[in-house]
């Protein structure tokens, strides 16, 4: 990671990063409206830059066709997760991203293991899956509403803490499993604050484009406010690690969350640091002959090779021929 960019992104995100084996207090330890001394306007040109970056990573993690990433985004409502990736994943070729939303389970979902319908939707390889809420709902709202388990069909369930503690294993194995693979897991919690999720609650009800995303359930699950605290602080605890640790990141200012995830996805792809495949000996002389065929049928004129002309570069392909 000698690239300088490198250098300032990772410094960037330490503050979000949650350490493995830490207690986390969400309240206490992390302020929704840290913003690191930046503005909106540096801002705005932080983002681009980072929206730059990732095409570029994409491209060669596409080529490579080796590793995988999972972006797994987590929030209370109007948490701005549809908007962070509308905005971070802007620059990016769609067909090598897929988004998964995770609404109530379906019957034949039920029917499985309560993973089974989030390793349905996992990236293949070269690819960026994100889930838009992820597994984690399930020590998140699973927890702060026990009754869904009653619909889940368990065999045998262990009471109170044991049955989280015994979750929460299950999903660290299973990212461990995941990154043993190839397939990185990179795992985002957007940090609202209680006001500032009031006050967007306000401008839904309040401006008639933006009544559909308003529902009665969102007062309701505001009321377990304490109680999603209280299981977002222990998640944390007990699922970040160092093979998938958890970056919380301030989401009371939707542009600094952008830059932020931007900032965690461009460095896990760094860290991977796909390349571009090198062609063989037998590959390279097969190129070097469909160059001249393509060259001998430049009009008169013309020059054979404009790119060539244009970029004169050594190495190229057919040059050593």
């Amino acid at each position: 990671m000698a690239d300088k960019r490198a250098e300032r992104i990772a410094e960037f995100i330490a503050p979000l990063r949650v350490k493995p084996g830490s207690t986390v207090d969400l309240v206490a330890d992390f302020d929704p409206r840290y913003k690191a001394g930046l503005n909106k306007q540096t801002g705005v040109e932080l983002l681009r830059t980072g929206v730059s970056l990732l095409a570029e990573y994409q491209t060669r993690l596409a080529a490579q066709d080796t590793y995988g990433v999972l972006l797994c985004l987590q929030a209370l409502d109007a948490g701005g997760k549809d908007g962070t990736i509308r905005h971070v994943m802007s620059g990016v070729n769609p067909q090598g991203v897929r988004v998964s939303s995770f609404k109530v389970p379906s019957s034949e979902e039920l029917d499985h293991d309560y993973l089974w319908r989030y390793a349905r939707r996992l990236p293949a390889r070269g690819d960026i899956a994100i889930f838009n809420r992820s597994h984690y709902e399930e020590v998140l709202v699973v927890r702060v509403h026990p009754e869904v388990l009653d619909r889940q069909k368990l065999p045998s369930r262990p009471s109170g803490r044991r049955l989280w503690e015994r979750r929460y294993r299950e999903i660290n194995n299973w990212e461990r499993y995941l990154t043993d693979n190839g397939f990185k897991v990179v795992k985002i919690l957007l940090n609202l604050s209680r006001e500032e999720q009031r006050l967007r609650f306000m401008k839904r009800i309040d401006l008639p484009e933006k009544n559909w995303k308003f529902s009665a359930a969102d007062i309701r699950e505001r009321r377990w406010w304490d109680d999603y605290q209280q299981a977002f602080s222990e998640m944390l605890s007990a699922t970040s690690t160092s093979w998938a640790p958890w970056y919380v990141v301030p989401a009371d200012r939707k542009w600094f969350a952008r830059i932020c995830t931007a900032a965690v996805l461009a460095h896990t792809l760094i860290e991977i640091d796909p390349q571009y495949p090198k062609v063989d000996a037998k590959a390279r002389k097969e190129l070097l002959t469909a160059r001249r065929e393509l060259e001998a049928e430049a009009p008169e004129g013309a020059p054979p090779d404009p790119y060539a002309a244009r970029h004169p570069a050594p190495g190229r392909a057919g040059d050593h021929g």
